[in-house]
């Protein structure tokens, strides 16, 4: 008799623990859990969205923080959130070590850069052009050095102008270009300069003069889209004229 109540006895502890392996444990782990939950940092990626704002361009995405709308040209696509990376860009002009400085920010950097490839593709496609006569009359430098006979084509421009030695002189005229820019940039990172991303003042012709804010946001706009598709029209001009020696020169197809 003995040994059967301890027999039952077994059994029973048996199936209780049994049981408690199935059952939900709120024990020392669980309250560690909870609070290791409340001791994680908050998410950079809460600072670089508005969660509550859809992207114009791409509206299955949530706005990036930098684009609000206030910058020419604004449309909100920014599909990888690059301009709202949290990141201090003065340093690729001065290194921090020299001096403290306010610093430049991402969207102004990427600004900047847009603006300075948007201004140089649209001179590229138009000399590129020009110079093979595309427009009608083709224009190049005199003298035989830049004659159709010693550069049949804008697409061998480049490495007949390296073999004759003339690109230096391109080279020392886009480091002269590139020292006065960044030196604008370090005297906004400085806050010794208040300028707009790509502001240098220039307009001989007076075209912005006297005009509103509105106004000239939308010749920035302007601006800003016809650089866009130069961009895309160089790439397009240059991949095209490269297939084969039938399309070096105009039509280019």
């Amino acid at each position: 008799m003995t040994t059967m109540k301890t027999f039952s006895a077994v059994v029973v502890a048996t199936m209780a623990s049994s049981a408690m392996a199935f059952a939900p444990a709120y024990t020392t782990q669980s309250a560690s859990s909870t609070s290791l939950n409340g001791a994680m940092p908050s998410r950079k990626w809460d600072e670089m969205v508005v969660k509550s704002e859809r992207s114009k361009a791409v509206p299955f995405l949530p706005r990036a923080t930098a684009l609000d709308g206030s910058m020419a040209g604004d449309v909100g696509f920014d599909p990888f959130f690059l301009s709202s990376i949290p990141k201090n860009f003065a340093g690729f002009i001065q290194p921090p070590s020299w001096e403290e400085t306010e610093g430049i920010s991402t969207i102004y950097w990427m600004r900047e850069a847009e603006l300075k490839h948007s201004r140089v593709a649209m001179l590229a496609v138009a000399g590129w052009l020009a110079t093979d006569g595309a427009l009608g009359v083709p224009i190049r430098f005199p003298g035989e050095a830049f004659s159709f006979a010693s550069i049949p084509t804008a697409y061998n421009a480049h490495d007949i102008l390296v073999d004759q030695g003339s690109m230096t002189f391109m080279l020392l005229a886009v480091g002269f270009v590139e020292f006065c820019t960044g030196a604008a940039l370090v005297q906004t990172s400085k806050g010794e300069l208040d300028r707009e991303a790509g502001d240098f003042s220039f307009d001989p012709l007076n075209l912005m003069k006297g005009k509103s804010a509105e106004a000239k946001k939308t010749m920035q706009t302007k601006e800003l889209a016809n650089g866009r598709l130069a961009m895309l029209a160089f790439s397009g001009l240059a991949t095209q004229a490269a297939l084969g020696d039938a399309y070096h020169a105009p039509p280019y197809f």
